[in-house]
């Protein structure tokens, strides 16, 4: 096996920088502290804490006066100024491409502009960048900032500011400029990726193509290694993540020829030296099929024929044959050999008494249930005892005897073992705990999806126990927007990764945030696999604007434009919707491409003017309500969200100046359908031929100095002045056509 090492393994220039400064650090500061873990390999920071590094979460944990490794991850601006204030000494061992970042988004800022950084939320340098600035955006892929720009209303001339974290995969970072580049015109970009990172990435990429295997050497919460993972995944089937040497299944590389080995930027040269070296043992290297061994047998046992390993064979013949005798021969010496037959009935029932220690895990009979305690049938000389205190931390409030029966079987841990009083002291809760750190652990490894209720609001995010561990779950992965309270957690089962385990400092660190954006990656996957115009989606109001409401049908966020979400005639999208509201939406167009989609609210079984067709016709007589007062007419409801127009010549049996002379918005009236347009769904009404003749009032006509020929047929006629101007409609004529 052919073992090839990457030249860009381990440390890079900002890690190798921040660990040298700190090493110089202690050996002349007696109290040096830093804020965060250095880097992000668990080796290097053991072999620091040894030396005297203490590590402290925020300025608040560091005493006054101590010296302060500033981390190669960098920190927000405001830790820094608060050391300052307490009169710390900063070692500044910020990564010089971070600083780098820093000084960009502190300038855009300033000026105003809005800043957008493309990394994971959760990352110790994303959380630095973001201390640098005001109301920064963090997206980790164009898909989720697509959706933020939306949400937010981000216009193509807005004044962006697009940074990336340093450990960004190249390729990914060079296609989104490219894309946001042609959206947005007021935008400017910065390529933040280190050249070193970029380096090894490429470098993975080419080696994993050639080779059979890979391993991949690095933290499991450095993003640069977890890149290098899945760059290696993409060109070869057999990769291994591993963070030091014992982690290592060198099985898992049987029958390779060649195997590579690579390391994130926070690998110490002696972990990729060890895991190098155990690919090199010999045991590795000449791993050879079972056919190989045989031959190399066979080969010994022909060069030395004189040796008795060639009679062999023979010999055990008469052995098979004599197995019978061989075996009644040795059950007739077996009484003769069983000494402890002639033991006395104390000394076996001695033996049969089982000894126990503290912390050894016994199985015992639940045999009395008591207020305060739970008894045990042993195996043993001694009897059981478990507080009701140690027996769970999952029912506290609730009685002992609704969780145990007599006669249960109970698994518990040795707390305190009494010879003199026969008695032992246990606790189920304690060996509960030590197989829920296993679970936790594995599930951690894993990428494993738990659920857990959460217990409590805690500074900065909040708590979930599961199996009596509590799992700290920070503000920035819990999936909440920027103003919803954490509070609404409290008391809800949710879904959760752990992302942290560190047993020895009692500290589980889980998130909400990962689960729930990789099923709306998957549910978005799904969801434009599936879609078609007028497929019915149940979806989720996610925000409101003046044009409309975004709705999410699981994963994926369309728009309702305000013109379909009531047939009624509405303001603003708030008199139908409201945030957080569960509503049945249709498709009525999408864009693959744009990622765009267009949903319909309203149901066109609502649709008032077949609701209005089905019950009138040209002749009906409608009670219609006044909605609206015009030059020419007046507007009136037929049914809710239809109306009708009653012209001014059709409002009154005699001439009128203005339809307020005889209507007001609100009134009730009766009017005869003259007309309906369906293609146009307009609707002429008439009060006038609902007046009976003999009602009309007589009045002469004037004489007037030019008249107008009367035309015949359905047309209009008018009253011509001398001047030849029209002052009005001839009220005895017929309605006008829609025409006129």
């Amino acid at each position: 096996m052919e073992v090839i090492l990457a030249e860009s393994a381990g440390f890079c220039f900002g890690v190798d920088r921040a660990v040298q400064m700190t090493e110089k650090a202690l050996e002349t500061e007696p109290d040096c502290w830093c804020l965060g873990e250095l880097i992000h390999n668990r080796d290097v920071v053991d072999r620091l804490a040894a030396k005297g590094l203490r590590v402290a979460e925020d300025a608040g944990g560091v005493p006054a006066g101590a010296s302060v490794i500033i981390r190669s991850h960098g920190v927000p601006r405001a830790q820094q100024e608060a050391l300052t204030a307490k009169g710390c000494r900063l070692i500044d061992a910020t990564c010089p491409k971070v600083a780098r970042i820093h000084k960009i988004v502190a300038e855009a800022s300033a000026a105003g502009r809005r800043v957008v950084v493309f990394g994971e939320p959760s990352h110790p340098e994303v959380q630095g960048i973001c201390g640098w600035c005001e109301d920064a955006a963090v997206v980790p892929d164009l898909a989720a900032f697509q959706n933020w720009a939306r949400e937010a209303e981000i216009g193509p001339d807005a004044a962006l500011t697009v940074v990336f974290q340093t450990t960004s995969n190249k390729k990914n970072s060079e296609q989104t400029i490219k894309t946001l580049k042609k959206l947005y015109t007021n935008a400017e970009f910065f390529d933040t990726i280190c050249n070193a990172t970029s380096l090894r990435q490429n470098e993975a990429r080419l080696l994993s193509a050639s080779c059979d295997g890979m391993i991949v050497v690095g933290g499991r919460h450095s993003a640069n290694s977890i890149h290098l993972a899945e760059i290696c995944s993409q060109s070869c089937s057999r990769v291994q993540f591993v963070e030091r040497v014992d982690e290592l299944d060198t099985g898992g590389f049987g029958g390779c020829r060649r195997v590579g080995v690579t390391a994130g930027a926070s690998t110490p040269s002696w972990i990729i030296k060890e895991v190098v070296h155990r690919m090199n043992e010999p045991e590795i290297i000449k791993e050879e099929p079972v056919e190989s061994a045989v031959e190399t047998e066979v080969v010994a046992a022909d060069q030395a024929p004189e040796e008795p390993a060639v009679e062999a064979p023979a010999a055990e013949e008469p052995a098979a044959v004599e197995a019978p005798a061989a075996e009644e021969a040795a059950a007739e010496e077996t009484p003769a050999a069983e000494e402890p037959a002639e033991k006395s009935f104390d000394q076996l029932l001695e033996d049969s008494i089982i000894t126990i220690h503290n912390g050894d895990t016994v199985t015992g009979v639940v045999a009395a249930i008591g207020a305060t305690e739970i008894t045990l049938e042993l195996p043993t000389k001694h009897s059981g005892y478990i507080s009701v205190s140690e027996f769970t931390n999952d029912v506290p409030g609730v009685d002992i005897n609704d969780v145990v029966k007599i006669g249960d079987e109970i698994q518990a841990s040795v707390i305190r073992v009494n010879d003199v009083e026969g008695t032992v002291q246990l606790s189920k809760r304690r060996l509960d705990a030590a197989k829920s750190w296993a679970d936790v652990e594995a599930a951690c490894e894993d990428g494993t999806v738990l659920e857990g209720k959460v217990s409590e609001e805690n500074k900065g995010g909040v708590v979930i126990n599961i199996k009596g561990i509590r799992v700290f779950i920070p503000a920035s992965q819990t999936g909440l927007g920027r103003e919803e309270p954490m509070s609404t957690l409290v008391g809800k089962t949710v879904r959760f990764r752990i992302t942290e385990v560190n047993r020895s400092r009692k500290r589980v660190v889980g998130s909400i945030r990962s689960v729930l954006v990789r099923e709306r990656r998957e549910n978005a996957e799904r969801v434009w696999a599936e879609i078609e115009n007028g497929k019915t989606y149940h979806g989720t109001v996610k925000s409101l604007t003046s044009y409309g409401a975004f709705v999410d049908i699981g994963g994926v966020d369309g728009m309702v434009h305000v013109s379909e979400i009531s047939w009624e005639r509405i303001r603003k999208p708030e008199d139908v919707l409201s945030v957080g509201q569960e509503i049945d939406v249709h498709v009525i167009s999408f864009d693959p491409e744009k990622r765009k989609i267009s949903l319909g609210y309203r149901k066109a079984e609502d649709n008032p003017w077949l609701k209005f067709t089905s019950a009138y016709q040209v002749g009906d007589v409608a009670n219609v309500k006044i909605v609206k007062l015009m030059p020419f007419g007046a507007f009136a409801e037929v049914v809710p969200g239809v109306d009708g127009l009653i012209h001014i010549s059709q409002i009154a049996n005699r001439r009128i100046g203005k339809p307020d002379e005889v209507l007001s918005v609100g009134q009730q009236v009766d009017a005869k359908i003259t007309a309906i347009d369906n293609d146009k769904q307009k609707i002429s009404l008439s009060i006038r031929a609902l007046i009976e003749p003999e009602q009309a009032p007589a009045r002469p006509r004037p004489e007037r100095e030019h008249k107008q020929p009367q035309p015949e047929g359905d047309a209009l006629v008018y009253e011509i002045s001398a001047t030849g101007e029209a002052t009005g409609i001839a009220p005895e004529e017929d309605e006008p056509t829609e025409e006129e």
